[in-house]
C-alpha cells in the first residue's frame, strides 16, 4: 500500500487558533509541494494549482472550504515551526535509508539570495544543508544565524542526525579540533581539506608530502568538451609524519591525503593542490579520492537544483519563518521527483507532472 505524502506531515502542530480555520493545515502543506512538483514557485502560485487542479486530486486533498486564499498560504508558512517541518524530511529519509552507516554525508552551506537581495555574507537566510551523496537526498538543515557562521551551526546540525560510522566531509572552514572531536565521539569518520584557517597543520602536512611523495597514488583521468582534468591522489600514514601533539590535537587522525588536479582547456592550463586529513586507515588512495569527488555532488545535485529547477533564489519570501519553511519543502519536493524510476530528466518530470494528473499522483503516493 503506497504512502500518502499527508502522513509525513502529521506531526506539524498547525500554528493556527483552533476552531477559526477554514483550510486543513495538510491541504497547504500538500498543494505547496505540488505546486513545486508542477513547476511553481510562489504563494500565487499555490492558490492557483489549488483552483485549477484541487479537484482532480480529491483522493488526496479534502479542500472543505474551498481553495486557501494567497494571504492564507503566506499566513501559514510565516508561522509554521521550521523544527517540525525539517523533522518530516527528516523522517522521509529515514523511510528511504534505514541509517548511514557507510554513506557520506556532506555538510555545506547555501544563502537564498531572493530572502535577502541585497545583504552580503550569511545575512538574510544561509542554511547548512546535510547531504547523502550516495543516496543523493538532504537528511537535515540548520540555519545560520546573523552575525556567526557554519562553525557554530555544524556541530548543532551534527547533533541533530545519527551519523554512526558515516564518512562526514565539510568545507575547510569545518576543519576544527571541536568538530573533530563531536564527529568522532559520534562514532562516525571524517575527511577535512586543511587550507590556511589551520596554517601550522597545513604547514605539517605539505612538508610530509614534500618529503614523500606518497606510500599509495591513484589517478585519473577526465576528459569533456574540449576539457582535459588530470587528478592525482596521494596518501601518507599521519603517525609517520605528524608530531604527537598534533596527532593528540586532532583526535585519530591516521592518513594524510594529497589530492593534485590539472586542468587544460583549449590553450588555457591550472593546476591546483589541495590538502585533508582523515581518521579513516584504508590503505587505498581511490577510496579517498572517490570522497573528495562525492564531495562536491551536494553543489551538482542539490544546489544546482534549487537554483534552476525550483528557482530558490527568485523566491521573495522573507518574513519569519517562511523562507526556510519553502526552503524545505523545496527540498521535499526535489527529493520525490529524484525518487521516480524513469529516463525523464528532472525538469521534463516536473514538466510532465505539470501536464499529467496520474504523474504527479505517482510522484506523491509513494
Amino acid at each position: 500500500m503506497k504512502t500518502p505524502l499527508s502522513h509525513y506531515f502529521d506531526s506539524v502542530l498547525d500554528p493556527r487558533v483552533v476552531g477559526r480555520c477554514d483550510h486543513l493545515l495538510s491541504d497547504i502543506l500538500v498543494i505547496a509541494i505540488c505546486t513545486y512538483l508542477t513547476g511553481g514557485s510562489d504563494y500565487q502560485d499555490m492558490h492557483l494549482f489549488g483552483k485549477e487542479r484541487g479537484k482532480e486530486l480529491c483522493d488526496i486533498l479534502s479542500l472543505p472550504n474551498g481553495v486557501p486564499s494567497v494571504d492564507t498560504f503566506e499566513r501559514v508558512f510565516k508561522r509554521i515551526d521550521s523544527r517540525a517541518l525539517e523533522n518530516c524530511l527528516r523522517n522521509y529519509g529515514k523511510a528511504l535509508l534505514s541509517d548511514l552507516s557507510e554513506k557520506q554525508v556532506i555538510l555545506d552551506g547555501k544563502k537564498q539570495c531572493g530572502a535577502s537581495p541585497t545583504s552580503r555574507g550569511n545575512s538574510g537566510l544561509y542554511l547548512l544543508n546535510a547531504w547523502v551523496s550516495e543516496n543523493r537526498f538532504c537528511i537535515g538543515q540548520k540555519k545560520v544565524e546573523d552575525k556567526s557562521n557554519e562553525i557554530t551551526a555544524i556541530p548543532e546540525l551534527l547533533d541533530s542526525i545519527d551519523i554512526t560510522d558515516s564518512m562526514i566531509t565539510i568545507d575547510a572552514i569545518g576543519t576544527q579540533k571541536d568538530i573533530v572531536k563531536q564527529i568522532r565521539d559520534k562514532e562516525a569518520h571524517y575527511l577535512l581539506p586543511v587550507k590556511g584557517n589551520q596554517q601550522d597543520l597545513l604547514d605539517d602536512v605539505e612538508c610530509a608530502f614534500k618529503t614523500h611523495m606518497g606510500y599509495d597514488c591513484y589517478e585519473e583521468l577526465d576528459s569533456d568538451h574540449g576539457r582535459i582534468e588530470t587528478r592525482k591522489c596521494s596518501i601518507l600514514k599521519a603517525t609517520d609524519y605528524l608530531l604527537p601533539e598534533t596527532i593528540q590535537a586532532w583526535k585519530d587522525v591516521t592518513t594524510l591525503v594529497k589530492v593534485e588536479s590539472t586542468r587544460e582547456i583549449k590553450d588555457a592550463g591550472s593546476k591546483e593542490i589541495r590538502y585533508y586529513i582523515s581518521d579513516e586507515d584504508i590503505p587505498d588512495s581511490r577510496y579517498y579520492n572517490s570522497l573528495v569527488r562525492g564531495h562536491w555532488s551536494i553543489e551538482n545535485h542539490l544546489h544546482w537544483h534549487l537554483d534552476v529547477t525550483f528557482r530558490e533564489d527568485a523566491c521573495r519570501a522573507r518574513m519569519e519563518n517562511a523562507p526556510e519553511n519553502l526552503s524545505i519543502l523545496r527540498k521535499f519536493a526535489l527529493q520525490l521527483v529524484s525518487a521516480q524510476k524513469d529516463k525523464l530528466s528532472m525538469k521534463k518530470r516536473i514538466y510532465k507532472a505539470a501536464l499529467d494528473i496520474g504523474y504527479l499522483k505517482k510522484i506523491i503516493l509513494f
